[in-house]
């Protein structure tokens, strides 16, 4: 196993983390699982661990999103069902991000009212929870974020409690600084741990994981994981770019046409399922949805284009993007274009975000970048809220 300190491993490095955290939350820690590589090594490393304190069983959430590969959850059955786990296998309807759509900007997985058009058949394995009044808490087309918050609160029950996240500094900027980030609340100080809410952290025992390191652990271990990496691999994806999600994320739907190649069976069912599936699949890499090139039609600057983009889709949308770039285009005016923002800059300055330009906005409409994440903005509670009375008072 590699050695990024002086003196230990990643590997007894974790294993270190995971011996803290038992021994000082005890039958409260549970494990956030996906059936990815990065969850698959942190619940076997887990196991180890806790077999070797006499912790065992370990608790296990899994949130079932419905529109998964089938290998993806042929790997969850196996872990979920393991005799040493406690299974929370989740089957409940959860609004997710549907960035392939202007007309369904979110679906509801394990929707009642189209279960003809389900992927699959509910699982049918004792932990699995799909009787919509099994928590308190739950309330029917909830948001996936604010579920995961309101399990964490409802396992702990007002104790303190932690909850693993296998999840690593170098897969994205956003996580590394989500890791390293110095001024959020930590357990005791461990740049490890982040606080959540209340006295509920979230651990990452492997976020010092190389890629390397997960497949290196998997092989030299004899540990199962999922098989559909096998059949990214095949597809000519290198181990850096084999990864699962929710294919219908901002950033998860450039890998939808690897979906359809890897598991056409499943692809067609989940073309039917949610809308724009297809779409996504064949225009996700293209400059029809703001990767690559972008190309300006002719007759237009990029602001008439902006606001021709603006014009073509539901009212609600509309304003929920002009609200934003409105914020944005204030803050400049501030920041050195008092102005106005020029119709377009320097590449290199647009990708960096380092100047403001309509073809920057024009982007964020064809992306369907809902978040306006292109723009620097992330979401808060409030438009969270925001977002959902509008979701509510204009229907789906």
């Amino acid at each position: 196993m590699p050695k990024y300190y002086e003196d230990i491993n990643v590997y007894d490095a974790a294993v270190s983390r995971y011996e803290q955290v038992f021994e000082e939350f005890g039958h409260k820690v549970y494990f956030s699982f996906s059936a990815g590589k990065d969850s698959t090594v942190m619940v076997h490393l887990a196991l180890e661990v806790a077999r070797h304190m006499g912790c065992l069983p370990i608790n296990l959430l899994l949130i079932d999103l419905e529109a998964q590969y089938k290998a993806t959850m042929d790997h969850a059955e196996e872990i979920m069902t393991h005799p040493d786990v406690n299974p929370y296998w989740i089957c409940l309807p959860l609004h997710l991000r549907n960035s392939v759509s202007v007309y369904q900007p979110q679906w509801l997985c394990w929707d009642p009212d189209e279960k003809e058009k389900w992927i699959r058949q509910l699982p049918k394995h004792p932990g699995v929870v799909s009787d919509q009044s099994h928590f308190d808490f739950y309330k029917f087309g909830m948001e996936f974020e604010e579920f995961v918050v309101e399990f964490g609160k409802w396992f702990a029950n007002g104790e303190r409690a932690a909850c693993g996240v296998g999840i690593r500094s170098d897969e994205s900027l956003n996580r590394y600084r989500t890791l390293r980030n110095e001024h959020k609340d930590t357990w005791g100080g461990r740049m490890w741990t982040t606080r959540v809410v209340d006295n509920l952290y979230n651990f990452y025992p492997v976020y010092d994981w190389r890629t390397e390191d997960i497949w290196g652990a998997i092989g030299k271990n004899n540990w199962s994981y999922n098989k559909i990496y096998d059949l990214m691999y095949q597809q000519g994806k290198s181990i850096h770019e084999c990864r699962i999600c929710q294919p219908f994320g901002d950033d998860q739907k450039a890998g939808l046409n690897l979906f359809r190649s890897c598991e056409p069976e499943t692809w067609a069912a989940l073309v039917d399922r949610v809308s724009g599936a297809n779409f996504g699949n064949i225009y996700c890499k293209s400059f029809l949805m703001g990767h690559m090139k972008v190309i300006l039609p002719v007759g237009h600057t990029w602001k008439s284009y902006t606001e021709f983009l603006l014009e073509t889709i539901p009212c609600y949308e509309k304003a929920w993007y002009i609200e934003k770039f409105d914020k944005f285009i204030a803050w400049w005016a501030d920041n050195g274009y008092p102005d106005g923002i020029p119709d377009e800059v320097e590449p290199k300055l647009e990708s960096s975000k380092k100047a403001p330009s309509w073809r920057r906005l024009a982007k964020v409409i064809l992306k369907n970048d809902k978040m306006c994440k292109t723009l620097s903005y992330g979401q808060t509670k409030n438009q969270f809220r925001k977002y959902r009375e509008l979701r509510d008072e204009y229907g789906e």
